[in-house]
């Protein structure tokens, strides 16, 4: 019996900026988890650049733990950083970039995706602004 090999194609794109002043930043390799996130038209599960993310334990303190998405009023205050680059979790928990420390750009950032008032809050060390 013949088997089948299954190819997964991945198109790699340069990523969007969402910085104002990349030379002064600060970033960290994280995990990100799928749970909350919603498939959109072509079925992936893509966090964009710019959402909040973070929860209740530290990943400062345990490198392993799972991000989750903070964007909401109910979660913003657990917020401990935004995502730096589009995620794809699709297919479960997937490595990311989280900005620390920043000067972010508003505009540059998809309007669901915008930090909500609580993360921005919650995000002291990043400098929120809308670019000219």
């Amino acid at each position: 019996m013949a088997t089948v090999n299954m190819v997964k194609k991945t198109s790699y794109d340069t990523p969007k900026s969402i910085l104002i002043a990349p030379e002064k930043a600060f970033s960290i390799p994280v995990i990100v988890g799928n749970t909350g996130v919603s498939a959109g038209s072509d079925g992936r599960k893509i966090i964009k650049a710019g959402t909040a993310v973070g929860g209740d334990t530290s990943v400062l303190t345990n490198r392993q733990t799972a991000l989750k998405v903070t964007n909401d009023s109910s979660n913003g205050s657990k917020s401990q950083g935004i995502l730096l680059h589009d995620v794809d979790v699709t297919d479960g928990d997937a490595n990311a970039t989280m900005l620390v420390f920043g000067f972010v750009d508003l505009n540059k950032i998809e309007t669901t995706a915008q930090p909500v008032t609580e993360a921005q809050k919650a995000l002291t060390k990043i400098t929120f602004m809308k670019s000219i």
